[in-house]
């Protein structure tokens, strides 16, 4: 039996084979890294080639720093989009698992005979959740632009920072992942086209903590040669930990055990399952924000022997003592940060919050006067005569967004611009557009400007696309174009053009100004409030240092 097809069935049988080898992957020439041969795929669209879930080194023992990366004899297919390092999904759930460091590469096509310039992105997520996942950070926008991205793994909230201060558990063992990260894009990046020599770290909310924090690490120093600081800062209440022995006890009494012994915790914590390690939960005190929630973060080291500190002071006291690896930077914050925050807390935290308790626990006062006289004042700029309750919930966020992000942001800019002398561009992104995805889904959709990570939408794609992109597609241009100019000449603006019609200047010591990222771009004072003036004559005055 024979079947006919006529021509206009043909055309369509063409079309969809056509479209259906689009859903076929299509793997790339195999490429040699320290570990082995590997190979990734073809991009659906032919632009470029995509490697997932390489692994750049191993957990060899829970708390210890990442041992080498594993060695393999067959090609290695990097194909597994689904790593994520163990970490607590909802309240009854925990997903990902603790041999998770993985790495994804994206680099164009056609390689020209140069090398293409290195951007690593640095996820965020409090230090408690997060991955490099495609699934949001995917680099298609960036690499249009002609560079290699990459982005990655690290273990998270008490399996990446226990801060027991001995051997077993020094501290930071998810820093020391991505230390371990950006080595191997040193060692390997240019079996990929990448230049070794050119490589950008940039980061959002604890990844830009995290990109701070690789600043003044002398772990880090040589890794990289440009820095971005997204919503976030190593100089932030939420991104230190002050009292690391008191808050692993605090997590050991939650499962049932009592004791403030280092060795004792080791103990307890090195062989519980992580299911039931991190569904553990240190309550935060009555009336504190949800971000205070964020207790496994990075922590400075004690000296041990055989034991490489990645942190031996304060960010705060090596900023200011200029002991940290000086490097062109741009920092900057969205000027609606505390919508997302505000959201996620439920009704009965909001009932109990107050400015009182949420005061960040990087300030420490004199006397209670001095503090309820503080409080008065930022309820004054932020509440007015008003309480607060549900319905004021939204000015409230701008206490929330200033507290944790905005300040930081601004304070991080000053001190870099008093001692870097390297280039340093500020920025507040402030557009409000139909990309502005954490705004829309926390429920703040008609309210002005841009909430925390709103910003990413705009650099990265979603596995899942979204039909607004069309419409915003000269702002994403504008982004990308700005970021990796930066990451080619060390400038976001070499030249005016009809796309960037505005010259973004470098901050100046003096008078220092940031580049307004909006439907216009403008410039503004770098201390363009009161209440930030304010915020930082009652840090300079309370500003707890050890």
């Amino acid at each position: 039996m024979t079947v006919s097809v006529t021509p206009m069935g043909y055309k369509w049988l063409v079309l969809w084979s056509l479209w259906a080898a689009r859903l076929v992957r299509q793997p790339t020439t195999p490429v040699l890294v320290g570990s082995g041969w590997l190979r990734g795929s073809v991009a659906n669209d032919g632009s470029h080639e995509v490697y997932y879930g390489i692994p750049y080194a191993t957990v060899r023992e829970r708390f210890q720093g990442p041992g080498p990366a594993p060695i393999w004899e067959d090609t290695f297919e990097a194909v597994n989009e689904h790593i994520r390092c163990a970490q607590r999904f909802t309240k009854d759930s925990v997903k990902g698992t603790e041999d998770c460091l993985t790495i994804n590469v994206y680099t164009p096509l056609q390689k020209p005979d140069k090398l293409y310039p290195v951007m690593v992105f640095i996820h965020g997520g409090g230090f408690r959740d997060g991955s490099g996942s495609p699934f949001i950070y995917g680099a298609e926008y960036l690499i249009e632009h002609e560079v290699v991205v990459v982005s990655f793994n690290y273990r998270l909230e008490v399996l990446g920072f226990l801060c027991l201060g001995i051997k077993e558990a020094p501290g930071n063992v998810g820093l020391k992942d991505q230390v371990e990260a950006l080595k191997w894009v040193k060692r390997n990046i240019k079996a990929f086209g990448g230049d070794p020599d050119n490589i950008t770290i940039f980061g959002e909310s604890a990844g830009s903590a995290s990109v701070m924090y690789h600043i003044v690490s002398p772990m880090s120093k040589g890794l990289f040669h440009r820095a971005i600081l997204q919503s976030g800062s190593a100089i932030s209440y939420w991104s230190l930990q002050m009292d690391p022995l008191k808050i692993a006890s605090q997590l050991a009494e939650q499962i049932g055990y009592k004791t403030v012994d280092p060795y004792e915790l080791y103990n307890i914590f090195k062989d519980l399952p992580a299911e039931k390690l991190l569904k553990a939960r240190v309550p935060r005190t009555k009336g504190n924000m949800l971000i205070s929630e964020n207790i496994f973060v990075p922590c400075v080291e004690k000296k041990i022997d055989g034991i490489e500190q990645f942190l031996p002071d304060t960010p705060y006291n090596l900023v200011v003592n200029g002991q940290y690896y000086k490097v062109p930077v741009i920092i900057g914050h969205n000027n609606a940060e505390g919508y997302m925050f505000t959201a996620r807390e439920n009704e009965t935290m909001v009932a109990n919050m107050n400015i009182y308790d949420a005061l960040p626990r990087d300030l420490m006062f004199t006397t209670e006067e001095v503090k309820v006289a503080t409080v008065q004042r930022f309820k004054d700029y932020y509440l007015g005569v008003n309480e607060l309750t549900k319905e004021t919930l939204p000015k409230f966020s701008f206490f929330q967004g200033d507290a944790s992000v905005s300040y930081p942001s601004i304070f991080t800019t000053d001190l870099l611009l008093k001692s870097s002398g390297k280039p340093v561009y500020s920025y507040k992104f402030s557009y409000d557009g139909w990309m502005n995805v954490v705004k829309f889904l926390y429920g703040f959709r008609s309210a002005p400007g841009a909430t925390h990570a709103d910003e990413l939408f705009y650099m990265f794609k979603l596995k899942l696309p979204l039909v607004t992109a069309f419409i915003e597609k000269r702002i994403i241009k504008q982004m990308t174009t700005m970021w990796t100019n930066f990451a080619k000449y060390s400038d976001p603006t070499p030249e005016i053009t009809p796309l960037l019609p505005m010259k973004w200047e470098a901050a100046r010591n003096r008078d220092p100004k940031l580049f307004v990222i909006d439907k216009k771009f403008s410039i503004e004072p770098l201390w363009y409030s009161e209440v930030m003036v304010f915020w930082n004559e009652t840090y300079t005055k309370y500003r707890r240092k050890t």
